[in-house]
């Protein structure tokens, strides 16, 4: 039997936290809603409706039947990579790197983020990283940093071993890590969550603005923006980089979903960053405390443009190389020589499907990731990007069964 209620839920939740009924579907409120009636004591909609209307406490409830998180460790490796470089860049003009992870979920984000600058070599002094989310059960749940082996499903590179202490409750995350993170409940919205302080050097917003819709995006977006520094890094999620890309946001690299925050070339050029590995891989192996500093990153040198290798002579290895240093339009069209030269390959088609998101062409993006499928059902990085889309696009059927594929074959290969 389908869930229906009246629309006055979503209304409420989009005003409470920006949430559009539409991506997730009007049944999933539907089941928030019976779920926190049913605990109420409600006898119906309209009784639980005014209840909503004199208890705050209970709004925030509904929020947290519809709030379902979904994160792991080392998520997207290939922006923690970035991230290091950028710290790196600002600390040798700065103190210290402020960061903010929102929405945070239960921790595993901002506690990937400290364990990425450790392993580096960054002193904890370095950086702060605030962590913020709407839910405050996801609060409490990230401050007992406690895990499962749900939160372990990417490639986290002897992750256990260096920061996690076996209990009968789960992995213990080491003090050490837990202590550099600040955690608090708050809204993107709510004007007091992120006032009081400075702006950030950088902040990841991942895979939130998807459950927006375009208004609402514009509104996160500016908010975003403005908390972070005129010369910061904003990182989102794979299906919301075109959103950037489409305000004037001049992105790090294509596998990295970080951005630029300034939109004029003379601010762009004043953060240079290197562009993080194409393929997905884990942050470096951690520094010993006696060994000498980093050294400095180069000086701010454009890149040396990278020649498009002529069809039939290049591998995909050189693909990805242009893909990661070249314009996308020309990284996309170096892709299609390739494909009519040679035999598809499930690598290119999802370069391909990559390109075509960061230029903000979702249609032609899910074909070339659908294409990479057919060639190889398991093809991991079309598979996550796929998911992202769908999800993006309001397909959560088939976004959780791209999710769930995609977790079978981390098992396998774990």
């Amino acid at each position: 039997m389908q869930l229906t209620t009246h629309p006055r839920f979503g209304d409420l939740l989009k005003q409470r936290i920006g949430l559009d009924a539409g991506s997730i579907g009007d049944a999933a409120i539907a089941r928030a809603v019976r779920l926190r009636s049913t605990a109420c004591g409600a006898a119906d909609d309209e009784h639980y409706w005014a209840l909503l209307q004199s208890s705050p406490a209970e709004v925030q409830q509904l929020v947290e039947a519809v709030v379902v998180p979904e994160t792991w460790f080392n998520r997207y490796p290939e922006s923690l990579v970035t991230l290091v470089q950028v710290v790196r860049e600002r600390l040798s003009r700065s103190a210290q790197v402020r960061i903010l992870s929102l929405p945070c979920s239960t921790g595993e984000e901002p506690y990937s983020i400290v364990m990425a600058l450790l392993d580096a070599g960054i002193a904890a002094e370095g950086f702060t990283v605030d962590a913020v989310d709407v839910s405050e059960k996801v609060i409490a749940f990230a401050q007992r940093a406690v895990y499962g082996a749900n939160s372990f499903r990417g490639d986290v590179a002897g992750l256990r071993e260096r920061y996690f202490t076996p209990s009968p409750q789960g992995e213990v995350l080491a003090r050490r890590v837990v202590e550099r993170v600040s955690l608090r409940a708050g809204n993107l919205f709510d004007p007091a969550s992120l006032a009081g302080g400075q702006p950030y050097d950088i902040v990841f917003c991942r895979n939130l603005l998807i459950y927006f819709d375009a208004a609402t995006q514009e509104r996160a977006l500016d908010v975003l923006t403005r908390a972070t520094h005129a010369t910061g890094a904003l990182f989102v999620g794979p299906a919301e980089a075109s959103l950037l890309t489409r305000h004037g946001l001049r992105a790090m690299a294509p596998h990295a979903f970080g951005f630029h925050v300034g939109r004029t070339a003379a601010v762009a050029r004043a953060l240079p960053v290197h562009p993080a590995p194409s393929v997905p891989r884990p942050w470096p192996a951690p520094v010993a405390a006696q060994r000498a500093p980093a050294r400095p990153q180069p000086p701010a040198v454009s890149s040396p443009p990278v020649a498009a290798p002529a069809p039939g002579s290049e591998g995909v290895d050189a693909l990805r190389r242009l893909a990661d240093h070249g314009p996308a339009a020309e990284a996309l069209a170096a892709c299609e020589r390739w494909l009519a030269a040679h035999a598809p390959t499930a690598q290119v088609y999802g370069l391909q499907g990559v390109l075509h998101d960061a230029l903000g062409q979702p249609r032609q993006a899910e074909a070339a990731y659908r294409k990479a499928l057919y060639l190889e059902p398991a093809h991991a990085e079309s598979l996550v990007h796929l998911a992202a889309l769908l999800e993006a696009q309001g397909d959560l059927e088939g976004a959780r069964r791209l999710q769930a594929r995609s977790a079978r074959r981390e098992r396998r290969h774990a």
